[in-house]
């Protein structure tokens, strides 16, 4: 009874050093996370105004939003936030896309066995040091992004021609050309953190089996990949949302800066904006998720094992059907079967052994 009671005891101490430990993570996130969640929500549904005896609320119902979507008009003369909006979600269509096929083509020539690969890695990856916060900035407001002259190509005019929709994307993803290279740094990282976990004879049992290198790629390499360019997708989505391609950000900085009523709307853009980044983002998981029923609990070197033994099944099932191969085999299977056997009966014999 003693012994139970200290346990108790010892437990209950443990659980109070883990609740202490705890507690300044827990402080933070309610004071820093939960606090200004709930508050921006609450203060989207009122007028707020600052006066001298301090912050005055009136509520307003859904006015913010109504203003916000139909009515206000701020920053350059006619542009209104839902044009702002707008122009974010065709920023995300053109340039999500283009940064995670063009960081995976460059993570599958950064990743091959190449003199001064280790070089490039880094050339590739400076821009992301060097051209952050201030630096970037500047560099957007002195126009360094463009790629001057591409409404003058002749094979653009054409497009033009055929597609005014798919020439204006165009112009708008090689007039921020340098920014695609910039977003694509952190992208090739993580891609190339996730090729070389890849188990190697997947690839040999594929060229065994007659597999060209076209058919590795989407055979093996991109269902493996697929979960680290879902993390690349989602973060070139937050990287795009916090950057100069984002207009929305300086309306709202504009509509906080009024002292009379500006929280409030402030508060509606931001919930309105942050409502579109969510959409996005389960867009991307939705096209991007695995959607293999028999794999979802398994890890990526489980999901390996299966696609390993599926492929050599396979190798096996065509030397079978091969009068050349078929003797040898059929040879090779029996011993496995053997050997399988020998080791089944030495781990019930070793159990035996144990219970005795």
């Amino acid at each position: 009874m003693a012994k139970v009671q200290l346990n108790r005891a010892t437990k209950r101490k443990h659980n109070i050093i883990g609740y202490l430990f705890l507690a300044p993570w827990l402080i933070g996130f309610l004071v820093f996370t939960a606090f200004p969640f709930f508050y921006t929500i609450y203060i989207s549904f009122h007028s707020v105004t600052v006066t001298g005896l301090g912050i005055e609320y009136k509520f307003v119902d859904l006015i913010n939003y109504i203003n916000a979507l139909f009515r206000d008009t701020y920053a350059w003369g006619t542009v209104t936030f839902p044009q702002t909006i707008l122009e974010l979600i065709m920023n995300l269509i053109i340039f999500v896309p283009t940064v995670t096929i063009i960081s995976l083509i460059l993570a599958l020539l950064l990743n091959q066995n190449i003199k001064g690969r280790g070089i490039l890695r880094t050339i590739y990856f400076l821009p992301v040091v060097i051209l952050s916060g201030p630096v970037m900035s500047q560099f957007m407001n002195a126009g360094a992004s463009n790629v001057e002259g591409v409404d003058h190509v002749f094979v653009y005019r054409i497009i033009w021609n055929y597609s005014p929709d798919l020439a204006e994307a165009l112009d708008i993803l090689f007039n921020n050309f340098s920014l695609v290279l910039w977003f694509t740094g952190i992208p090739i990282v993580l891609y190339i953190n996730g090729l070389q976990k890849i188990n190697r004879q997947l690839y040999e049992a594929a060229q065994i089996d007659g597999a060209t290198s076209w058919q590795a790629l989407w055979k093996i390499t991109i269902p493996i990949i697929k979960p680290i360019a879902l993390i690349v997708a989602i973060f070139t989505i937050v990287q795009i949302g916090t950057s100069p391609l984002n207009p929305t950000q300086w309306i709202i900085d504009t509509v906080m800066a009024n002292r009379t009523t500006g929280q409030g709307k402030a508060a509606a853009y931001v919930w309105i904006y942050s409502l579109v980044m969510l959409g996005a983002i389960g867009l991307a998981v939705l096209l991007l998720r695995d959607r293999s029923k028999d794999e979802v609990f398994v890890d990526i070197r489980s999901k390996q094992d299966i696609r390993i033994a599926r492929i050599i099944r396979r190798t096996k099932i065509k030397r079978l059907l091969n009068p050349k191969t078929f003797k040898q085999t059929f040879k090779e299977l029996r011993e496995e079967k053997k050997l399988k056997k020998q080791r089944e009966k030495e781990a019930l014999l070793g159990a035996d052994k144990e219970e005795g």
